[in-house]
């Protein structure tokens, strides 16, 4: 056995049954605070991007709804092992759920690609400054790195491949929000118009990755 498994197996079993149920109380919670989260942060950006016609902003938005998808899914299999009722349903859920949001999440990049090209050929309106945008984007930055942090820790402690790769989504969503912040802070501060599509471009691997990784089946 590898060492990496034998800290995975010491942490996932402090104290029996009982230190299980913590941490899968634990993981609970952080999935409802990652749907509470990008449910608030993916309204703001969606009606702050249409307010601003940023593309980078609107796709953020729209990112945020498809990973609450991760999150609930992924919240709904720790709360039927915590109450033990068919165990085996949310291994199935989760699969179909994944499957789901990642034909969105391709349907999203191709979305955005057709809408920054338009964009940055001069055929669709110039992104106006958000100030709510820059405010969303930096305070995310703050936030979900601290949540993936979390959640990569409690995955280690249940061995949960579900929840490690619902981590590296959260993580996924910081250089999200990293690229959107970089798009509207040029765009406002130096009247690059250009940069808000060119920002909603370099989301696009990132995103395609995610889609095909749940059309895949994830972990």
């Amino acid at each position: 056995m590898t060492p990496h498994a034998d800290s995975d197996e010491t942490v996932a079993s402090p104290g029996g049954p009982a230190g299980r149920g913590t941490w899968l109380r634990r993981a609970l919670w952080l999935s409802v605070a990652t749907v509470a989260w990008n449910v608030l942060e993916g309204l703001i950006a969606i009606l702050a991007g249409a307010a601003a016609d940023s593309v980078a902003l609107m796709g953020f938005g729209v990112d945020s709804f498809i990973e609450t998808t991760s999150g609930a899914v992924v919240g709904w299999r720790f709360l039927l092992e915590l109450r033990a009722r068919r165990p085996g349903a949310a291994p199935r859920v989760e699969r179909r759920a994944g499957v789901v949001a990642g034909v969105l999440l391709l349907v999203l990049a191709l979305y955005i690609a057709v809408d920054a090209a338009r964009r940055l050929s001069g055929l669709g309106a110039e992104p106006k400054r958000s100030v709510v945008g820059i405010v969303l984007a930096a305070v995310s930055l703050g936030v979900m790195p601290l949540l993936g942090w979390a959640k990569l820790r409690t995955a280690r402690a249940l061995a949960s491949g579900a929840l490690r790769a619902d981590a590296y989504e959260t993580v996924a969503c910081v250089w999200l929000s990293l690229a959107t912040l970089g798009g509207l802070l040029l765009n406002a501060l130096l009247g690059w118009q250009w940069a808000d599509p060119a920002a909603a471009l370099l989301l696009i691997p990132l995103i395609v990755r995610e889609g095909l990784e749940g059309v895949r089946g994830g972990d």
